[in-house]
């Protein structure tokens, strides 16, 4: 055994750590914000669990939970019938004027406008005779035998080629007519009145002609531009038949007049 050495102090020479690489610190970085975001959103989530409230609903978009949204309901009581409906707005136009019938051009035959059975009822045996032209046709029926009877038809055309305006021109000729019948001098006027239901405009008169004794039942009508008379006559009436009289002369020249207007249709 030799001589023992003396204690001597030990001493380590310190070292310090090496540094990390370049390379490795930004991964260090990312890992610590990665973990630090997670513990994060983890804590959000069992927060906003815990009050009832789902945390994946998207801004601006209700949740499946959330109850719908409703507008606010009116101030004031609430109306106790249902809401009046308004009308809907109409394009419609107003309703054309009726359009009128076109002017009669031409007259038909003189004696072809009354039937021959009309004829033979009324003036039996009778002897006729007709004039006319363009814009006159006249036809009287004589009786030849037995009691007086007399008929006599005229239809009076103002024609569009002769004239401007040929319905206010028959307007006016039938307008004069009857003036006429109003202040006729050779007959007594017992009856004057409108006659309904024939052409545009008609009259009726009864009259008694004082040259001769004869009672005369005549009806006047206007259809656009045609004036159409009629006039019926027989015997004068004798004590207490004037009236009997009366509406049998003008019943028959009313229906003849009727026949008259039916060939302007």
């Amino acid at each position: 055994m030799g001589l023992p050495r003396p204690s001597e102090p030990f001493r380590r020479v310190y070292s310090a750590p090496e540094p990390p690489s370049p390379a490795r610190r930004p991964r260090l970085v990312a890992l610590l914000v990665a973990v630090v975001s997670f513990v994060l959103a983890a804590g959000a989530v069992f927060w906003l669990g815990s009050r009832g409230e789902s945390p994946t609903a998207a801004p601006g978009r209700p949740s499946a939970t959330a109850p719908p949204e409703t507008d606010p309901a009116p101030s004031g009581p609430a109306p106790s019938g249902p809401a009046p409906s308004r009308p809907a707005p109409t394009t419609s136009r107003p309703p054309a004027p009726p359009s009128q019938a076109a002017p009669i051009t031409r007259l038909p035959a003189p004696c072809g406008m009354v039937a021959a059975a009309t004829v033979r009822r009324l003036v039996p045996s009778a002897r006729r005779s007709e004039s006319a032209n363009p814009i006159l046709a006249t036809c009287t029926y004589t009786s030849t035998g037995g009691r007086f009877r007399w008929l006599w038809v005229e239809a009076r055309l103002y024609s569009p080629g002769d004239h401007a305006a040929p319905l206010e021109d028959a307007r006016r000729y039938y307008s004069a007519q009857q003036t006429q019948a109003r202040n006729d001098a050779q007959a007594e006027t017992r009856t004057l009145e409108p006659q309904r239901g024939l052409g545009d405009e008609a009259y009726r008169q009864f009259k008694v002609d004082r040259g001769q004794p004869t009672a005369v039942g005549q009806v006047t009508a206007r259809v656009r531009n045609v004036v159409v008379t009629v006039s019926y006559s027989e015997q004068a009436p004798g004590k207490g038949e004037a009236e009997e009289r009366e509406r049998g002369c003008l019943a028959k020249a009313t229906q003849v007049a009727r026949e008259v207007l039916g060939e302007f249709r």
